[in-house]
């Protein structure tokens, strides 16, 4: 066993990272390889990798000109005293402002005199031809005393305690406000507060690892692990951006140059069944392939007499197949006996794997009642729930159950009693 961990990771240097996609993709999914070296990393199949990102550097100039800091004050941050530009790097997240950073903004931004009231005691003009006073009013400026044709100005308040005000007392303005942006899109909204190098840095979110699949088997791939990565990119706020992690390794993590700190995330429960001859069904769309890669790897060394049955989709066949020639391979070679594919993209309705799994019922029925594994990775929000539902209607229909007795018989029985629906979701 190494001692590498989140607070100590090993130094790894990248192999390999290309693009999966095919050419006209409207994904960026990307296959990256690191290199073990002599850490003494150790891994098995269905565990996960974790990854320590380092923010963008244009992004923490950026902050630091706002700001106007040189980027040599030093700050207090939960692991110690560093340089501002070093802790915006590697201590904290800057790619999505946080709660408590706006929370923390009242005291300067509140004030019992925060709001100015105008109101008009009195109003002279003359004429501009030999200057003589064409208007002249006088009032006591009490509410509604004003000229002829004129309103009530009322009161002026500073549009960023305004807005601080909305994002405090409303969840939801606060969730939608920060989701889209970062700390330079919030600072056009209260940089005029001022900051010290302390107070910039005061509610940031700590900078943590992100996990990711593992896409090998440490038999099969020695010395390597290999990560199956979705870059998230978008644009809000008239800015392009990137997922702080996923963009990081896409974009600033150079093949057999850049050091990335790493460590292993073990497992518990994701993992092959002990007896080779058992079935298993995966279903894995997107880069929930990753796990399953790993799995036929080391069923193919392992010599398992078991069956494999995968569920895979995405947009297009031609742009998201990802490694198909493997896949390819494994069915030539009898290591994948099914292999149902969804393109959601690829048709006038759209095919998800849960539709295939409905089509496929009886069979998956038969292979789970026979002792099989049930599998899912990915998409925790839409996928794993609709495949879930799937699932329950499966095993009532062909268990012949009613639907409390399917529920409990997959959630229950498989998943809790005898651990055969295991989940890798996020």
């Amino acid at each position: 066993m190494s001692d590498w961990s989140a607070k100590n990771p090993y130094s790894s240097t990248l192999t390999d990272n290309f693009i999966l996609n095919g050419e006209g993709s409207g994904k960026e999914t990307r296959h990256i390889v690191f290199d073990l070296g002599d850490s003494g990393l150790t891994y098995k199949s269905g565990d996960a990798l974790g990854v320590i990102p380092r923010c963008p550097p244009e992004i923490v100039e950026e902050l630091l000109g706002l700001c106007g800091f040189s980027g040599d004050e030093i700050v207090e941050t939960h692991v110690g005293d560093f340089p501002i530009r070093e802790a915006l790097t590697d201590r904290y997240e800057i790619h999505r402002v946080s709660k408590k950073w706006i929370e923390a903004l009242g005291p300067r931004l509140v004030s019992d005199d925060a709001e100015l009231e105008i109101r008009m005691v009195s109003r002279s003009r003359t004429s501009t031809r030999d200057g003589s006073l064409i208007v002249d009013w006088s009032g006591s400026g009490e509410e509604g005393d004003l000229p002829e044709g004129y309103v009530e100005i009322g009161t002026m308040s500073d549009p960023s305690e305004t807005l601080w005000r909305e994002l405090t007392s409303d969840s939801d303005s606060m969730e939608d406000y920060i989701w889209s942006r970062d700390y330079v899109d919030a600072l056009s909204d209260f940089g005029h507060v001022g900051f010290t190098p302390q107070q910039m840095v005061e509610g940031m979110d700590r900078l943590k690892p992100r996990l990711y699949s593992i896409a090998s088997s440490p038999d099969f791939e020695p010395g390597t692990v290999h990560l199956t990565v979705g870059i998230v990119r978008y644009s809000h706020h008239e800015r392009d951006k990137a997922g702080l992690c996923t963009g990081y390794m896409a974009d600033r993590c150079e093949v057999a140059n850049t050091e990335i700190g790493v460590f292993m995330s073990p497992t518990r429960s994701f993992v092959l069944p002990e007896d080779g001859s058992t079935d298993v069904i995966m279903v894995g769309p997107g880069t929930g392939i990753a796990p399953f890669r790993a799995f036929l790897q080391q069923r193919e060394l392992d010599g398992a007499t078991g069956r494999n049955w995968l569920f895979f989709g995405d947009w297009t066949e031609e742009g998201e197949y990802y490694y198909r020639d493997e896949m390819e391979g494994w069915k030539d070679s009898g290591v994948l006996s099914r292999h149902d594919l969804a393109w959601s993209r690829a048709g006038a309705e759209k095919v998800y794997v849960q539709h295939l799994m409905e089509k496929n019922g009886e069979e998956i029925w038969e292979w789970i009642s026979a002792g099989g594994y049930f599998y899912v990775c990915g998409d925790k929000n839409y996928m794993a729930k609709d495949v879930h539902k799937m699932l329950i209607s499966i095993c009532a229909k062909y268990g012949e159950m009613n639907d409390e007795e399917a529920k409990d018989f997959v959630e229950t029985g498989l998943m809790k009693t005898e651990k055969r629906y295991l989940r890798d979701v996020y």
